[in-house]
């Protein structure tokens, strides 16, 4: 399991997750080990141009949502790579902050905490 996949399975139990990828294809939004914060998310407000922790076949990425079809996202790079299709329910968080600096038009996607 690798560093993605834990920080998946955490968010996808509800919590905040803060954490430094690495990586450069999500220059300059996201620069490799910069601090980011994914916060759960509630996918039916998901909008093009969310940077989302998702899974796209098989694989864990935080990308950017390229387009919205109904139930169905597309991810991809900020470099114009598309990663591929997928439901928005394998999207487990998004990103609210980088370096502390919070992302724009993340107001009102977090996912309500699940209570016991």
């Amino acid at each position: 399991m690798g560093m993605l996949d834990a920080v998946a399975a955490r968010v996808a139990r509800g919590e905040k997750v803060r954490f430094r990828p690495t990586g450069s294809s999500m220059v300059p939004l996201i620069r490799s080990r910069q601090l980011v914060t994914v916060a759960p998310v509630d996918t039916a407000t998901l909008d093009v141009d969310d940077i989302v922790l998702v899974r796209v076949a098989g694989t864990i990425y935080l990308h950017r949502v390229t387009a919205i079809a109904g139930q169905r996202v597309q991810i991809g790079n900020n470099r114009g790579r598309i990663n591929g299709w997928t439901t928005r329910d394998r999207v487990f968080g998004l990103c609210v902050d980088v370096d502390g600096v919070p992302r724009k038009n993340v107001e009102g996607k977090i996912a309500p905490a699940e209570t016991a």
